[in-house]
């Protein structure tokens, strides 16, 4: 596991911005958004509508692609 975030450059509703997350998290996000069928600006975007105020974009990117595991998983094991 790398021990260092990577700047990723992103596009939300037309602004540029970067977030910093480590290469297992850039991928895990990646192949959900290719896995959903939605490009990764857009699911970048629904996940920073969604965030409150009190959380970064980075920090809400790693919380989705746990949630989104953890789904996986409890669904695996019914």
């Amino acid at each position: 596991m790398s021990a260092r975030p990577v700047k990723h450059s992103l596009t939300l509703r037309g602004h540029r911005t970067s977030v910093s997350l480590e290469p297992e998290f850039w991928a895990a996000f990646r192949a959900i958004a290719g896995s959903t069928g939605t490009p990764i600006n857009a699911l970048a975007a629904q996940i920073d509508a969604e965030r409150g105020t009190d959380l970064g974009l980075a920090s809400a990117i790693r919380l989705h692609v746990l949630r989104h595991y953890r789904a996986a998983a409890e669904k695996g094991a019914r």
